[in-house]
């Protein structure tokens, strides 16, 4: 079972009845769900996810006055719940795991993920927000929220970028995916040199798969799941699936090359089918300016052509 089905079951059926009956009063003001930090909340998790920061649990996310009321109070309700359920054991957690179940504050919750108080107002807000983390503050699933506050908090987070941070981002994306996969790699190889070879690709891969996200408007996870999640994305998902995996299995510099230079391409073709670029160029940091023109915010404008 993965652990985010194990989690609501054992919410509906264990801890709600619990909670109706001791703290009924207070039950209107809870969001509660599972979501943020973990492999579970993606859906990924697996029998390797088990050994740690995965079991029957959930988070209670109360406002901050009502976290001082009676957060306290909740947290020995929680604490009191049974341990176990349909055989699966308690958590064990780990040292980086605690924080993402039990009684929590809103505003710590997002403040953690997205490093700041509230959300990004103003597009260097945005730019700086960790895209990892902005993912990981809308997975998951939310069970209860009758106020609906922590619900509205990922809706507006799931509206996306702002325009004119989508373009710089992608201005970055095709200036250093292009640099590192159609400039760098092939001379590195030629050089005899694999460790720069290694890290050309590498970062080819990385920054390629950033701007196929960005062409979805979706959020890109953590770089280790980065790959599981491009491939149910409608816009060339299952294409850089299959690419990247060709592309880290092969053992052939010439396969690599060829396989890079399609993948930019088939880059280029989508930033033609949504409007980005008129060049005619087949070197991905050649339309890097031409995207940057069309940013209207003159403070995101004057930026580097590769910061974002």
């Amino acid at each position: 079972m993965k652990g985010l089905e194990l989690s609501q079951r054992y919410f509906y059926e264990v801890a709600l009845p619990i909670l109706e009956r001791d703290c009924c009063d207070k039950l209107m003001k809870l969001a509660i769900g599972l979501a943020g930090e973990g492999s579970d909340c993606f859906g990924y998790d697996d029998e390797i996810s088990q050994d740690h920061d995965w079991g029957p649990g959930f988070a209670i996310w109360l406002s901050d006055l009502d976290y001082q009321q009676f957060g306290k109070e909740l947290s020995q309700i929680y604490d009191s719940l049974p341990k176990t359920y349909l055989g699966y054991s308690a958590r064990e957690t780990s040292r980086w795991g605690e924080g993402r179940i039990g009684v929590l504050q809103i505003n710590n919750f997002f403040r953690t993920l997205l490093g700041m108080d509230g959300l990004p107002q103003t597009p260097k807000q945005w730019l700086a927000t960790p895209e990892n983390g902005l993912a990981t503050a809308v997975n998951g699933k939310v069970f209860h929220d009758p106020q609906g506050t922590f619900s509205a908090i990922r809706r507006t987070l799931l509206r996306y970028y702002p325009e004119d941070v989508r373009l710089k981002k992608i201005t970055a994306r095709v200036m250093v995916a292009g640099q590192a996969g159609q400039y760098n790699y092939p001379r590195s190889v030629k050089r005899n040199e694999p460790c720069a070879a290694l890290q050309a690709e590498a970062k080819f891969i990385e920054t390629a798969l950033s701007l196929v996200f960005l062409l979805n408007r979706t959020f890109m996870p953590f770089y280790k799941w980065a790959h599981r999640a491009v491939k149910p994305l409608d816009i060339l998902g299952e294409y850089a699936y299959d690419t990247v995996l060709r592309l880290v299995t092969s053992h052939n510099p010439q396969e690599k090359e060829q396989l890079i230079e399609e993948f930019s391409q088939k880059l280029i073709e989508q930033l033609r089918e949504q409007g980005l670029t008129e060049s005619t160029s087949d070197f991905l940091p050649d339309h890097g300016p031409g995207i940057q023109a069309m940013i209207s915010d003159e403070e995101l404008k004057r930026l580097g052509l590769t910061v974002g």
